[in-house]
Formats: C-alpha cells, sequence, structure tokens
C-alpha cells in the first residue's frame, strides 16, 4: 500500500515539475528508500533561483530524471536555516547528502538542463 501511494505521488508530481521536501521529511524518506537527498538552497528574491527552477525544475523530463535519482528538498534561507551547518555563499546551492548525512556533492549556481544533468549524473 505504501508503495502505492508513494507511486502515486511521484508519479503526479512529475506533471508540475520536481516534488519537494523539508529537510526532516527527506531524511524520513531517505531511510526507507536509501535515496541520496538533493537539497536545493535558496532566497526568495533570487533571480537565479527563478531561473534555474523555470528551466530547469519544471521541466518534466529533468523532474522525472532528477525524481528517479533523488529525493528532492528546498531550504529557503529566508525562512530557514540550512542543516548540517552547512553555510551557503550564494543561491541557488544544490547539497547532496547520502545516508549517513555526509555531503557528497555540492553543486553551486543556476544551471540549464544539460548541464545540470552532467553534473548530477554519477552521484550516488
Amino acid at each position: 500500500m505504501n508503495k502505492i501511494v508513494l507511486i502515486l505521488i511521484f508519479s503526479i508530481s512529475w506533471l508540475w515539475g520536481i516534488e519537494l521536501h523539508t529537510y526532516k521529511e527527506a531524511l524520513e524518506i531517505q531511510k526507507k528508500s536509501g535515496k541520496i537527498i538533493m537539497l536545493k538552497i535558496v532566497r526568495s528574491n533570487c533571480h537565479y533561483c527563478e531561473d534555474m527552477q523555470k528551466a530547469v525544475c519544471e521541466n518534466r523530463e529533468m523532474a522525472q530524471w532528477l525524481g528517479k535519482r533523488f529525493i528532492v528538498a528546498k531550504v529557503n534561507l529566508d525562512n530557514e536555516k540550512a542543516p548540517l551547518g552547512i553555510k551557503v555563499p550564494f543561491t541557488p546551492s544544490f547539497y547532496f547528502i547520502n545516508k549517513n548525512q555526509e555531503i557528497v556533492k555540492k553543486i553551486p549556481g543556476s544551471w540549464n538542463i544539460q548541464d545540470f544533468k552532467d553534473l548530477t549524473e554519477k552521484i550516488k
């Protein structure tokens, strides 16, 4: 039953882009799935964050591609503090966190679909 619900949630979320979780939610999902968390760190009025959201995260194919590989969590620095003592020099920044809560990769900046895919495809 739980698998069916998760599949439905992921399927529906792919229609509108990436399903975003809080970091706490992502940790709970990670315990069950073992997937790496992709932590997206943004600010509200960051035009680079908005560009990346529209160009990459809202792209249906890219959302599916990322959703198969990662649990996507979002932190808005205007409202929340970054977990794990992460110091964010600028936004957007993406941190990839394994099940031991270790950062395995950091990708700062705004990217196009192909570049972001190339930067993330070997993260496991």
